[in-house]
C-alpha cells in the first residue's frame, strides 16, 4: 500500500521549544539525539515482519490443534506467581480468542485501526502467554515484550491503511528513540543468552550441546565439533549486537547470524523465534534501507518517496517536560529489562537446578532436565495414604516440566491437597520423592522427601525445600537407562 508524497514532517518539533543561543544541557543533548528524525521506513518493515510472523503462529495454532491441547483438553494450568487468576475462557472462548488474535495480527500487519489492533494483540498474547506457565519459552516471552512496544510506536504512519485513509497521520520519519529502543529490546536476549552460557557446564562440560548433537551422528560427538558450537553460540550472543551497529563488521555479523538462526530451527524446535530474530537483524542496518530497497525495485512511477527530512538534526536545546517524560519511562523501561534477568544471582545454588529466578533471565537452551517424580498424599486423622503419579493428572507438555520445576511441583501438590479436601479430607500431608538429572547427571533429589510441601506457600523468596545440586557434571547416567520424561530449554 503505497503512499503519495506528503510535506515534510518533522516529528521532533512539537517536543522541541526552539531558544537561540541556549546552552544546551546534557540531557537537552540527549534528548535532542533521542527525538532527531530518522526514516520510517524500518518501522514499517519491522511493522509487517512482526504482523505476519504472528498471524502465522497464530494460524499454527489452529491447524495444529494447539488450542485445545493446551488451553482445553488440561484439568490444570500452572500459572505464574501473581497471576493465578488467569484461567482459559469457558467452551469456546480460546477459539474466539485466538480468532480475535490472528485479526489484531492481521491488522497490525497492513497497519489498519493500528492504535486499535496493536493493544489488543498486545493483551490477548500476553493472557494466553500467562495462562500456562508449563508453556514458557524465551520467544513467547519476547514478543509479549514487542507486543507492549508497538502499542507505543508510530508505526502505522506509512505504507499502511490508516495513513492511506488518514492523510493527516502521515510522516516519513519518526523519532530516533523508536529504533533504539526496538534494537535494544532485539539485542537483550543476545547479551543475556551469551552472559548465561559463562557456566561449567556450557564451557568445560560442552553440555547440554553434546547431549543435543549426538542423535546427529559420530561426526557432530568430536570434540572439536562441539566445541566448535559451545563458543561459537558463547561469542555470536555476546558480540553479534555491536559487531552489527559497525558498518565495517555489519555483513559479517549479519552473515553470522543468519547461519546461527537457521541452524537453532534445525537442531530445535522452537517454532517462530529463529524467523522473527531472522527479520529484526535488519533493523541494525541504516534506518532508510527499505525504503532504498523499495526504490530499487520500482518503476520510476511507483518510486518510493525520498525522506527528506532525515538529514535536518534538530537544535539542541533545553529538554522540554514532554521529552523529559518520554526518556524517564525509555530508561525506567530498560533498565528494568537489564535488572531482571539477573535476579537470578540473588538466590543461591544453581539456577537450572533450583529454576529460581530462571524465567525472564534469557537462559536459552541452556540444560536438558529428565526426571520421576512421586506424590505421597497421608491423611494423619484417618491413616490413609494415596501414591500420585503425576503422569495420571498431567499432559504430556506439563509433565516434562512440572516434574523438574520446584514452583510448578508446589502448585501441583495443593492442587492434590485441594482435590482431597473436596473429597472430605481436611489436612492432608503431600510429600514428593523426585529424582531429576541436569545435563546428563546421575538423577538426585531435587525436593527434601521429609517436607510436607501443603505447608509451605508459593514465595519469591529462596525455597529451604529445594535439595542442593551436589551430583557433578563427570558423573553421567548411563544413555539406555529407564525411559524418564525430560525437558530441553
Amino acid at each position: 500500500m503505497q503512499t503519495a508524497p506528503t510535506q515534510e514532517v518533522d516529528v521532533a518539533a512539537p517536543f522541541v521549544a526552539a531558544e537561540s543561543g541556549a546552552k544546551a544541557s546534557f540531557l537537552g543533548r540527549v534528548c535532542a539525539a533521542l527525538f532527531e528524525p530518522v526514516d520510517i521506513s524500518f518501522l514499517v518493515f519491522f511493522r509487517v515482519v512482526f504482523g505476519g510472523i504472528m498471524l502465522w503462529e497464530v494460524y499454527r495454532y489452529f491447524s495444529y490443534g494447539w488450542i485445545a491441547r493446551y488451553f482445553v483438553e488440561p484439568t490444570l494450568n500452572f500459572t505464574y506467581y501473581g497471576f493465578s487468576w488467569v484461567k482459559p475462557w469457558p467452551g469456546r472462548g480460546m477459539y474466539i480468542h485466538f480468532f480475535i488474535l490472528g485479526i489484531a495480527a492481521a491488522c497490525v500487519m497492513i497497519g489498519f485501526l493500528y492504535r486499535i489492533a496493536a493493544p489488543v494483540f498486545f493483551l490477548a498474547f500476553t493472557y494466553s502467554f500467562l495462562l500456562d506457565q508449563t508453556r514458557y519459552l524465551n520467544h513467547l516471552y519476547l514478543v509479549c515484550l514487542i507486543g507492549f512496544l508497538m502499542c507505543f510506536l508510530p508505526a502505522e504512519r506509512a505504507f499502511s491503511v490508516d495513513a492511506l485513509l488518514r492523510r493527516k497521520i502521515r510522516s516519513d520519519v519518526v523519532p530516533a528513540w523508536t529504533l533504539w529502543l526496538l534494537r535494544a529490546q532485539i539485542g537483550i536476549p543476545y547479551f543475556f543468552g551469551g552472559i548465561a552460557k559463562l557456566n561449567s557446564d556450557w564451557i568445560h562440560g560442552g553440555e547440554p550441546m553434546r547431549t543435543w548433537l549426538r542423535p546427529l551422528g559420530a561426526f557432530f560427538a568430536d570434540d572439536w565439533v562441539v566445541y566448535s558450537f559451545v563458543i561459537g553460540g558463547l561469542l555470536l550472543d555476546l558480540l553479534v549486537v555491536p559487531l552489527l551497529l559497525w558498518r565495517r563488521t555489519r555483513p559479517f555479523a549479519f552473515a553470522a547470524a543468519i547461519v546461527f538462526n537457521l541452524v537453532n530451527s534445525v537442531i530445535f524446535d522452537i517454532g517462530i523465534f529463529p524467523w522473527l530474530m531472522l527479520g529484526a537483524l535488519l533493523i541494525f542496518f541504516p534506518p532508510e534501507l527499505m525504503r532504498r530497497f523499495a526504490r530499487a525495485f520500482m518503476s520510476p512511477g511507483q518510486a518510493f518517496p525520498k525522506a527528506q527530512s532525515v538529514s535536518v538534526r534538530p537544535e539542541i536545546t533545553p529538554a522540554t517536560s514532554s521529552q523529559k517524560l518520554i526518556a524517564g519511562l525509555l530508561a525506567a523501561y530498560l533498565v528494568v529489562q537489564l535488572l531482571l534477568p539477573l535476579r537470578h544471582y540473588l538466590y543461591p545454588g544453581n539456577v537450572s537446578w533450583t529454576e529460581e529466578g530462571h524465567n525472564f533471565a534469557w537462559h536459552m537452551k541452556l540444560r536438558t532436565k529428565g526426571g520421576e517424580a512421586v506424590f505421597t498424599v497421608l491423611h494423619p486423622p484417618s491413616g490413609q495414604t494415596w501414591t500420585i503419579k503425576p503422569e495420571d493428572y498431567l499432559k504430556s507438555h506439563q509433565l516434562t516440566k512440572v516434574i523438574t520445576k520446584p514452583d510448578l511441583i508446589l502448585q501441583f501438590v495443593n492442587y492434590l491437597a485441594e482435590e482431597k479436601r473436596l473429597a472430605g479430607y481436611e489436612n492432608v500431608e503431600v510429600r514428593a520423592r523426585v529424582m531429576v538429572s541436569l545435563n546428563g547427571r546421575e538423577p538426585q533429589l531435587l525436593i527434601d522427601p521429609n517436607v510436607d510441601l501443603t505447608k509451605e506457600q508459593p514465595s519469591l523468596l529462596p525455597a529451604r525445600w529445594i535439595v542442593p545440586l551436589t551430583t557433578p557434571l563427570t558423573s553421567r547416567k548411563s544413555e539406555n537407562r529407564g525411559a524418564s520424561e525430560s525437558a530441553i530449554e
